[in-house]
């Protein structure tokens, strides 16, 4: 609806200044890129250095491709600039749209200009957290805000996807450069790994594009402004997702799985979208809807082979933006001027809103292909691209769906609410808007019919942006022409099939909308929702299973979590182990290994908390015993003097408990399973570890550089005097600093000692006694 409150403050408005010099950004960008596309010879290429470390540097390229893009950023940008200050004059936030428009523009400017992966993520993930706040500007309605965190969600889960598969592929090429990729790609071995990045990166795109089954959250981002709508949702951001796989098509374009995939989830988008706009009654909506299709046609295009193809997948670029942002600005229109987008509440608006009219029905005969417009020669090379590839049928039946209910939404969105009265007309007071919303409209409307006129216009645009997604094809002149032929007659039968569907759409409506019902328990909306309900329930369940407040059980947990962690490695590897010589252990290796297992089982069957104490006390003093028999004599020391205190400390305030009467054993079981279990497993593990590790190459590279380096640097000949005191001269601080502690501890232990020694000798006079 509307986007206007009764309640604003005139005072808090934009001045007509201010909106003039925000326009004045998205104009003076376009004219950068007029100035670009006649006088820079393209491809050109910026480079500076950023991260160069790790291969991350600040690349752009400029192709046919990004240059078509950018006429489509910049030129509809100033468009939507200047249809945002008629739309929301008076509105107190205007002032913050603007500001998401300019930071939107940027980086969608930085998306199609990027030829490095990571910068092209960085700029990517900046169009879906700045689309998150532009479809949240109406931040009080609670549909908003959720539309806004659904788009998040789902775009920003397929960012993530596509950093992974970016990375991966990065590090399989060799290169984060894009052109370095797509040139090396079609001679590079069809490995796993490459398999896995082009599918995780397939899924970034289908995200941000709205394929399916990703289809759903494009239409409830409606709830945003119309000028979002008009940029965001047809022009610019939902065909990122077209333009990244457009721009890798020359790398992976030969491999069936790009083809297969990109046809089939390409068609089932474009149909299945269409037959949902049937379902619906708000116009913008029903639109939102035939720009998912589009988008599924684009992709099954992207699919398809030769240079016929590509030239499809530009023609339609342009079209699209011609004539799908005019009808969004239509939509607007009409919420402004009557209050409501519902069509069954619509008809005869011509009369009160003349200019909106002419630009729908502009508008609405390029979308439907009808002969003069730019969009008839759209399909007709579309028709061409189809008989000359090697296509899957489906994507043939996907086509003539995509093609007739097209024709049916064109009717509606310049026909029906136009120049029909259908029903009951709740609209009485509609009006015309300003100057600044029947201007862009018009303009770009009419841009779609003056190519269809004169489509050698559009020649040179479409054949460089052609040839940057086929750069391996043999350069060929793009001749758009008005022809008479076979083409026509399907046009023909399209537009039938079309107006019948428009004629008898209230019908199919009620029809198509029983059926979908049924399936909407599966949808993935209804998917999405449960998906939303059960994070706080498996949280909730987490909580309760984990955060129990037993130490025990987060000790199994933690070891049998590192046991698996440590395990999978092991076995990640097991190809490369190598099993270490037998060498026959000393006595003294073995009583110590004799020592800290008795330590052990001790400890597992002891439930007297000293008796406990005193057990694992052996363990350490074990430990001590072996550190001295493997030449650590150092750390033997540390670990006697350690073990000591603890065990004298502990031990005296356990029998301090117990004389009071507070000290009690262990409770539960006398030996738990699953700990025992754990701490087998764990063991094993971290002996595989060690056997693996000893087993392998010695590498002599630290002794070597001790070795050259005591004297000359550290001016000692005894290398472990050196290492203690000078390489190493932190950690041997830390010992110091733990042995003056276990003294520290001690010693009010040893006072206590030394105290109640002298009130035992004779002549020492004690408390409550004479001596």
């Amino acid at each position: 609806m509307a986007q206007h409150s009764p309640h604003h403050d005139p005072s808090e408005a934009m001045s007509l200044g201010a909106r003039a010099a925000f326009v004045l950004i998205p104009l003076t960008a376009l004219l950068i890129v007029l100035w670009t596309a006649t006088a820079v010879h393209l491809p050109a290429d910026i480079s500076v250095a950023w991260v160069p470390a790790i291969g991350v540097n600040l690349d752009f390229h400029i192709d046919g491709l990004s240059l078509l893009m950018l006429l489509m950023i910049t030129g509809v940008g100033t468009a939507v600039f200047v249809y945002a200050g008629g739309y929301l004059a008076g509105h107190p936030q205007q002032n913050r749209l603007y500001i998401l428009l300019t930071m939107f523009m940027i980086a969608m400017i930085g998306c199609v200009t990027a030829d490095n992966l990571i910068v092209l993520f960085l700029f990517w993930e900046m169009t879906s957290l700045v689309s998150f706040l532009l479809v949240g500007f109406n931040h009080e309605d609670l549909s908003s805000r959720k539309s806004a965190q659904q788009a998040l969600v789902v775009t920003g889960s397929g960012g993530l996807a596509l950093l992974a598969g970016a990375i991966l592929l990065g590090q399989v090429m060799g290169t984060l450069s894009i052109q370095e990729i797509i040139a090396a790609l079609p001679d590079t071995e069809r490995t796993p790994a490459l398999t896995t990045a082009l599918v995780l990166i397939l899924l970034g795109a289908f995200t941000k594009s709205a394929q399916f089954p990703f289809h759903f959250w494009l239409p409830n981002a409606m709830s945003a402004p119309t000028p979002v709508s008009a940029y965001l949702h047809s022009a610019t951001m939902v065909k990122l997702g077209v333009y990244l796989v457009a721009r890798l098509d020359p790398g992976f374009g030969d491999w069936l799985l790009w083809q297969w995939t990109l046809q089939l989830f390409g068609s089932i988008t474009a149909a299945w979208a269409m037959l949902l706009a049937l379902r619906e009654r708000d116009l913008k909506r029903i639109l939102a809807w035939s720009t998912v299709a589009t988008l599924g046609t684009l992709v099954m295009l992207v699919g398809m082979d030769g240079r016929g193809a590509t030239v499809a997948v530009g023609a339609l670029l342009l079209a699209h933006a011609l004539y799908k942002a005019p009808l969004f600005f239509v939509a607007g229109n009409v919420d402004h001027g009557t209050g409501t987008r519902v069509i069954d509440r619509l008809g005869n608006l011509r009369h009160a809103m003349p200019f909106t009219a002419a630009a729908a029905l502009l508008a609405g005969l390029s979308m439907a292909g009808v002969p003069l417009s730019f969009g008839y020669v759209v399909k007709d090379v579309i028709s061409e691209a189809k008989a000359v590839g090697d296509v899957m049928e489906i994507v043939k039946v996907a086509n003539t769906i995509f093609g007739a209910v097209a024709v049916a939404v064109a009717g509606v969105a310049a026909v029906r609410i136009f120049w029909r009265h259908p029903g009951r007309n709740d609209t009485p007071e509609a009006h015309e808007g300003g100057l600044a919303l029947i201007a862009p409209p018009l303009l770009l409307a009419s841009m779609g019919i003056v190519l269809g006129i004169f489509p050698f216009m559009a020649d040179w645009l479409v054949s460089v942006a052609s040839q940057a997604m086929s750069p391996r094809a043999e350069a060929v002149a793009v001749h758009f022409a008005l022809e008479v032929g076979p083409g026509l007659l399907s046009l023909l039968v399209t537009l039938g099939i079309g107006a019948a569907i428009f004629w008898y759409w209230d019908p199919l409506h009620r029809l198509f909308d029983r059926l979908a019902g049924v399936l909407d328990s599966f949808s993935m909306v209804a998917n999405y929702e449960r998906f939303l309900k059960g994070i706080p329930a498996t949280a909730a369940w987490t909580t309760r299973a984990l955060q129990h407040g037993r130490l025990p059980d987060y000790g199994v947990l933690l070891l049998g979590f590192v046991s698996a962690l440590m395990g999978g490695i092991l076995l990640a590897g097991w190809s490369q182990w190598v099993w270490p010589a037998w060498i026959t252990p000393t006595a003294g290796f073995v009583g110590a290994c004799a020592i800290i297992a008795t330590g052990g089982v001790l400890a597992v069957l002891m439930r007297d908390r000293l008796v406990l104490l005193l057990a694992s006390g052996l363990v350490g003093f074990g430990s001590a015993v072996f550190f001295m028999y493997v030449g650590a004599p150092d750390v033997a020391f540390t670990q006697f003097v350690v073990e000591s205190v603890f065990v004298i400390v502990v031990a005296s305030v356990l029998l301090k408990l117990k004389q009071r009467g507070m000290g009690q054993g262990l409770a539960g079981a006398h030996v738990s399973r699953s700990a025992l279990v754990v701490s087998l497993v764990f063991g094993g593990v971290v002996t595989l570890w060690l056997l693996v590790a000893v087993g392998g190459a010695f590498d002599p590279m630290l002794s070597k550089f001790f070795a050259e380096k005591s004297v000359p640097e550290a001016h000692g000949r005894n290398v472990v005097n050196v290492i203690l005191v000078d390489f190493r001269a932190l950690d041997t601080l830390g010992e110091i600093s733990v042995v003056m502690l276990s003294f520290l501890a001690a010693l009010p232990l040893l006072q206590a000692v030394r105290a109640h020694m002298r009130n035992d000798k004779p002549g020492v006079r004690r408390q409550g006694g004479e001596a």
